[in-house]
């Protein structure tokens, strides 16, 4: 077993985590901290990119990519996915704002978040390569279903703010459960004179689970668009959520203001769906234009966020 195998990067990856939950340990997470573990898993995805363009041929000796064309295909794919995954960090905020997660448990909540959305993505993955493998058409469905999502984050209205309270993951856990008023730590079920009851916690865990098959449906075709090589779709997801959780730290206090992030994920996910409508034709567009388009579109967003909403530092203050 050897790092360029799956069974290899799974050791990697359960170190990894291992590694991400030893950091918020003790449930207090600053935002100088999490800005510099943010980095560290921006670093080290790039340091993994140099691994991918040294040893290619030994991760995939039957792969018709050169060194290059995987090293490409890796980087827009994990530009990609981080791209995406902000979108779950607003999710995130409203359900610990609508469900009154105490900050103590938010890093657990979290985590557990994030493995979920691994072996989501971990098995839709498989299943949509091999999809893709056996029924070539399937490309098309995924390009339908890019565009009709893109269209959806276009044309919502922000303000709107779905509310989880009666989903279908709180309706479950009550019809099967008593249910306590409050938190009691990071148990999920307590017991008392008549029996187990659920607490707030488990409801929690079961409507981020639901959302991580939400965007689990929107990132896995979007990426496959980029790279039909599962090894590189399956790290670039991995290396993607490994920082999500101190990404939200970082970004927790800031996230009302990116207004034109939306938008940006709404014609990136356009992008990728007529790519990948074109990916057999003449006009195919090549991946390192897709990199170009998806830097572009997000430094824009971010930077004409920022500049739009810099009043609000100043009421801040």
């Amino acid at each position: 077993m050897s790092l360029f195998s799956y069974e290899g990067f799974f050791v990697l990856t359960i170190l990894m985590l291992a590694l991400d939950l030893y950091q918020t340990r003790g449930g207090k997470v600053t935002i100088k901290k999490a800005a510099i573990w943010s980095l560290f898993w921006v670093v080290l995805a790039l340091a993994f990119n140099v691994v991918i363009y040294m040893y290619w041929p030994q991760m995939a000796p039957d792969s018709t990519y050169t060194n290059s064309e995987a090293a490409t295909a890796f980087l827009t794919g994990y530009l990609l996915e981080k791209s995406l995954s902000v979108d779950n960090l607003f999710v995130f905020a409203l359900i610990f704002g609508q469900f009154a997660v105490p900050e103590s448990i938010r890093p657990r909540v979290l985590m557990l978040g994030v493995v979920g959305a691994l072996i989501l993505r971990a098995i839709m993955i498989m299943v949509g390569a091999e999809l893709l493998t056996q029924f070539h058409w399937i490309l098309y469905i995924f390009a339908a279903f890019l565009l009709y999502t893109g269209y959806k984050l276009w044309s919502e209205d922000e303000d709107e703010q779905e509310d989880f309270s009666e989903s279908l993951p709180v309706r479950l856990v009550k019809k099967c459960f008593r249910v306590t008023d409050d938190y009691r730590g990071n148990n999920f079920f307590v017991k008392d004179s008549k029996g187990w009851l659920a607490t707030p916690l488990l409801i929690v865990i079961a409507v981020i689970a639901l959302t991580d098959v939400m965007f689990a449906l929107d990132s896995i075709p979007a990426i496959f668009a980029v790279t039909k090589e599962p090894f590189l779709v399956m790290t670039a997801n991995v290396f993607a959520l490994l920082g999500l959780r101190s990404l939200y730290f970082v970004l927790e206090g800031m996230l009302t203001r990116f207004c034109y992030l939306r938008p940006a994920l709404a014609f990136i996910l356009s992008f990728i769906g007529i790519k990948m409508l074109l990916m057999e034709t003449a006009y195919a567009i090549p991946t390192v234009v897709s990199l170009g388009v998806i830097v572009l579109t997000i430094t824009a967003a971010i930077l004409g966020s920022l500049w739009k909403t810099r009043d609000m530092d100043a009421e801040a203050k």
